[in-house]
């Protein structure tokens, strides 16, 4: 007897984090950013699906690399794009960021791409426009698209997703990548291993679905399929967190002795910028196993699926 089918529709107004989305909502995005990859690797032209819509980019903290990701995508699928760095918003005037709303809900856009410091600052936009809303960041909140194109990144490496362990080591209390890849991953059915000096990891992991919380690297990465490495976040450091750069990289860098722990297969992920010779060896960011340029491509593909389902149509 056959199996019944299973009727599925994308059914989001928003992308505010992966907290909230079921296992098939990522499956769905995954599938439709991988055949945005595989048609841009082909050189073929996307569909304009957005053709007259308007994708505007609201971005309180610069990111030239995800702000650039998402116009790309929105120009790919024949939307118009206007992209508003803070620097040159009316904030700096002294606007508060519902008068921000309220004014760009005014002019009728299509979808709003969000970056804010404060965590919950997407979702207080999502409340106040008739429009759709991606956050791009918030505080250390969430970072969704960035955790589906790390996602989409392993499934696209290792075939699968499902039973493989993920370490992922850095300044993890800070860090909004860590979880909503985190929370990607574990709905899918991965092991994901956090890592961190205790400084830098915070408390209730575990509600994010990862398998541990450790302060030794070194067996964290005892049998990893994929190592990603996180960036220091230095500028939302206002305390002692490390004794120094250089102690930090001689327990938490990772070095072509530390991959050896991992499956010799095992690739090695960072979203973004690195800082080299602190968190990773250049030879490792730059070798067979890195990754990291795929991600970035990744990103756009991911971000096509997303402007895709939430203002181009959703079946």
């Amino acid at each position: 007897m056959s199996k019944a089918a299973i009727h599925y529709s994308f059914d989001h107004e928003h992308l505010l984090g992966i907290d909230g989305l079921h296992p098939l909502d990522l499956t769905h995005i995954l599938d439709l950013a991988n055949d945005y990859a595989e048609a841009t690797r082909s050189g073929k032209r996307a569909d304009p699906v957005l053709s007259g819509k308007t994708v505007v980019n609201l971005f309180f903290e610069n990111s030239t690399r995800t702000m650039s990701s998402f116009e790309i995508a929105a120009r790919r699928l024949g939307a118009d794009v206007v992209s508003m760095p803070v620097a040159q918003s009316s904030v700096k005037k002294g606007e508060t960021l519902i008068d921000t709303a309220m004014t760009l809900n005014a002019m009728k856009p299509d979808v709003l791409v969000v970056r804010h410091s404060a965590s919950g600052g997407a979702k207080l936009l999502s409340r106040k426009v008739d429009c759709a809303v991606i956050n791009a960041g918030d505080g250390t909140h969430e970072h969704p698209t960035q955790g589906l194109l790390d996602t989409l990144t392993i499934r696209r490496n290792k075939g699968r997703v499902e039973g493989l362990k993920v370490v992922i080591c850095g300044d993890i209390v800070h860090s909004r990548v860590a979880r909503s890849t985190t929370l990607a991953l574990h709905l899918l059915g991965a092991e994901v291993h956090l890592c961190a000096p205790r400084t830098l990891m915070p408390s209730g992991t575990e509600t994010w679905g990862a398998a541990s919380a450790t302060s030794d690297f070194d067996a964290a990465l005892e049998g990893a399929d994929v190592v990603m490495m996180l960036r220091l976040q230095l500028e939302r450091m206002d305390g002692a967190y490390l004794p120094s750069r250089r102690e930090y990289f001689r327990y938490f860098g990772l070095t072509a002795e530390r991959l050896a722990l991992a499956r010799e297969d095992a690739i090695v992920m960072h979203p973004g910028p690195m800082n080299r010779g602190i968190e990773i060896e250049s030879a490792i960011a730059d070798g067979e196993r890195s990754v990291i340029t795929e991600q970035v491509e990744m990103g756009v593909a991911v971000r096509e699926a997303v402007l895709h389902l939430l203002a181009g149509g959703r079946s």
